[in-house]
């Protein structure tokens, strides 16, 4: 793909509000196809069928239709070609523990470091809108926070530990609530904090950002929160997304006694 073509379409995509992750997805899939179409003279049936064969992920699969759907759409102005798409995969988010996560704010000393962490569990919100968080965002009084141009560019309100909000108010008055020495937080130093407090709790598995934020959605689940208000806090269009969660959280019936194994 050409620079020029390449420039068109990130211009394109920013004009219609796509996050950066999806514009970087979008112009890899898009390059892929239009070397592979080069090379094969095929078209959008015939690369998608190629990327089944090498054994890609069913995701990544209608991810790499909807990127073509679109080069064709806005580039070549031409109507794009409607194939039949694997059905997607759907995964159970993992989970951390409540003691796991305790152990990780507990293990870690930087103060910054365990806010972070903190603030990713208290809220469940993303890593990009954990780092445009403001301290103007933080409703001090109500205990709840607004998050800005999420996902989808939509605006939310979310809640806040009471406890954890004290402790920002007594660091900042203004400004991002987490900057590193050259400004903005790096999504890399965030999930090096979060990888190093892991290990140090002595948790194997590879905790990330989503990680806490499936585990506030679990959390809020197994204490009785309702699934419409966890859709609300998380930002879900749909509440079919947000049911997910309701199959982690079925887990804890194995910790219920048994009526007849209390005979």
């Amino acid at each position: 793909m050409d620079n020029g073509t390449e420039l068109k379409l990130a211009e394109e995509m920013k004009l219609r509000g796509f996050s950066s992750t999806t514009i970087k997805a979008y112009l890899y899939h898009i390059s892929d196809f239009i070397e592979y179409s080069k090379a094969n003279a095929s078209k959008k049936r015939e690369y998608l069928l190629y990327l089944i064969d090498k054994g890609m992920n069913p995701n990544s699969v209608r991810l790499a239709s909807a990127a073509i759907d679109f080069y064709i759409a806005a580039i070549l102005k031409q109507a794009p070609e409607v194939v039949p798409l694997p059905k997607r995969k759907k995964r159970l988010p993992y989970v951390l523990s409540r003691r796991e996560i305790q152990e990780m704010i507990t293990r870690t000393e930087n103060i910054k470091h365990r806010l972070l962490i903190e603030m990713l569990y208290s809220t469940g919100m993303r890593l990009s809108e954990l780092l445009n968080l403001m301290v103007e965002d933080i409703d001090f009084d109500s205990n709840s926070l607004a998050i800005r141009n999420g996902k989808g560019g939509k605006d939310r309100v979310t809640i806040i530990s009471p406890a954890l909000a004290q402790k920002i108010m007594a660091l900042k008055e203004s400004g991002r609530v987490f900057e590193g020495r050259n400004g903005k937080y790096s999504a890399k130093s965030v999930q090096l904090v979060l990888q190093n407090a892991a290990r140090k709790a002595g948790i194997k598995k590879k905790v990330t950002p989503h990680m806490l934020r499936h585990s506030f959605a679990t959390h809020l689940l197994e204490n009785g929160t309702d699934l419409r208000y966890i859709q609300a806090l998380l930002g879900h269009s749909e509440l079919k997304t947000t049911q997910i969660y309701t199959h982690v959280a079925a887990k804890k019936l194995s910790l219920i006694p048994n009526p007849l194994d209390c005979l």
